[in-house]
């Protein structure tokens, strides 16, 4: 399916850093201590630059009370957004099969 949006979705550290931290009243380093990760690792997310693995979705779920799919399909959506962003001209010279010709 191609990216019909016409920003980039908002990154989940994004998310973290703006509404749930607050709301926790934590430090970083108190929410980095309360999910068993260094301080450095939870602010490479919440600045944008590393992302949500699987692991940290886990801890994520653990601690906020939601689950781990929320936290990874906010991740995908921004990743998508990124590789068609990066590879459009790639991707849009791949011609589409004819129906059914994938068997």
């Amino acid at each position: 399916m191609l990216n019909n949006r016409k920003r980039r979705p908002t990154h989940p550290g994004e998310i973290l850093r703006e509404d749930v931290l607050p709301e926790t009243g934590l430090t970083q380093g108190e929410f980095a201590e309360r999910l068993g990760v260094a301080r450095k690792t939870v602010n490479e997310i919440l600045c944008g630059r590393s992302p949500v693995t699987v692991d940290m979705a886990h801890r994520l779920a653990r601690a906020l009370n939601t689950s781990p799919d929320l936290w990874l399909r906010l991740q995908q959506d921004v990743d998508i957004w990124d590789a068609l962003e990066a590879k459009k001209t790639e991707y849009a010279r791949i011609k589409p099969l004819a129906t059914g010709a994938a068997g």
